[in-house]
């Protein structure tokens, strides 16, 4: 039986464990807090880069294979752990966008059911909507999913598994080596051993690495978010204009996102996100003006280059594996970059073409992180 740790307990490091696990291996999970409880749950959820006709093919085909499983993981998560994920094909308008005739070349190159829809449209799918609006781009198959039940399924579908030991509260200080190769992580309290370290840090990953001798381009990007609360359904679907959504939840919370801030690890929300925002909000949908938001919360993006992450082997360090650098894009792209990291590392013929993402033959050198909206 091969044994693997992973590092990070997002929904990368989730779900690398859980294909490892279902292979019939040995997983042990550190995170330096509490499951879950990072970017992967921050996040908003929708189930598509936000603009994905500006992305690179890379991050379309792994867009693309995981929209088409999750409704599948969903449903094997709520079977096995009873535990509902919450994927609802609710359908994305982009409204009034520039760009709707790159998008709908896009969208026919790509297979994709998007097409542009009238004002009437509109206001019949979204009635709460500001007025004004005159045009869109629909795509009525595209879902959201509930991230942080999604992370609670994960956490106790692992627990399932035997084979599987979760160490929360445990920092990765440090690799073991056994000459060039890497056979282990220490932390505070312990070691452990593995016949290899896959690493999931999310926006850490680049200082992680640095302090092993590799650069890596991933730094945090701050995401600030609103959520406000109405009557279940009061949202039919996700609405996206200039960058700001709205995203609906099953029991009628709205999810509202999100700022980009090059701030570091401050986590720490403020007025001024606060008050962008809420003018989001009300500018998209006016009823909210009556309601104060229910919460407010800031995430850790892990920004890489153009969005595309990094998956595969460390050259530089034998034993040493990524699944990093998915910016915003996250839950997008999880259960297809996880799929091709364990089959990379069980040497399974991958149902991905792996190139893109490999670290090897890509710049590790300090680099602006950009990446796309």
């Amino acid at each position: 039986m091969q044994d693997f740790v992973v590092v990070g307990g997002g929904v990368m490091g989730c779900l690398s464990a859980l294909n490892l696990l279902e292979a019939g291996c040995r997983v042990t999970l550190l995170e330096r807090g509490e499951l879950g409880r990072e970017a992967s749950w921050a996040g908003g959820g929708i189930v598509s880069p936000l603009y994905p006709w500006r992305y690179q093919e890379p991050v379309r085909a792994l867009a693309n294979w995981s929209q088409g499983y999750y409704p599948i993981l969903s449903a094997q998560l709520l079977a096995q752990t009873g535990i509902d994920a919450e994927v609802e094909p609710c359908g994305l308008l982009w409204l009034d966008h520039a760009e709707h005739e790159q998008a709908l070349r896009w969208a026919q190159q790509h297979g994709q059911s998007m097409t542009e829809v009238s004002n009437e449209f509109i206001y019949t799918r979204v009635r709460q909507l500001a007025a004004g609006y005159q045009s869109a781009l629909w795509q009525a198959d595209l879902a959201n999913v509930r991230n942080p039940r999604l992370l609670r399924a994960l956490r106790a579908r692992l627990l399932q598994f035997a084979e599987f030991t979760l160490h929360e509260h445990s920092p990765a200080i440090g690799l073991l080596r056994a000459g060039a190769q890497v056979v282990g992580v220490a932390t505070p309290a312990a070691e452990y051993r593995a016949d290899a370290v896959v690493v999931a840090t999310g926006a850490w990953t680049g200082d992680w690495l640095a302090q092993e001798g590799v650069s890596l381009p991933v730094v945090p990007v701050k995401g600030q978010m609103l959520l406000y609360k109405r009557e279940p359904g009061w949202l039919k679907s996700v609405v996206l204009y200039e960058g700001r959504y709205a995203i609906p939840r099953r029991d009628g919370h709205i999810l509202i996102g999100s700022t980009l801030e090059h701030a570091g690890y401050d986590k720490s929300t403020s007025t001024e996100a606060l008050s962008s925002l809420r003018q989001s909000a009300e500018g998209l949908l006016p009823e909210l003006r009556d309601l104060e938001p229910v919460a407010q919360w800031a995430g850790l993006r892990p920004g890489s280059p153009e969005g595309v992450p990094y998956i595969g082997p460390v050259m530089e360090l034998p034993g040493l594996w990524l699944n990093a650098g998915h910016y915003r894009n996250g839950l997008v792209l999880a259960p297809a970059s996880c799929r091709l990291l364990a089959d990379l590392l069980l040497q399974r013929q991958p149902e991905l073409d792996p190139e893109p993402y490999l670290p090897a033959g890509r710049s590790f050198a300090p680099a602006a992180v950009g990446g796309k909206k």
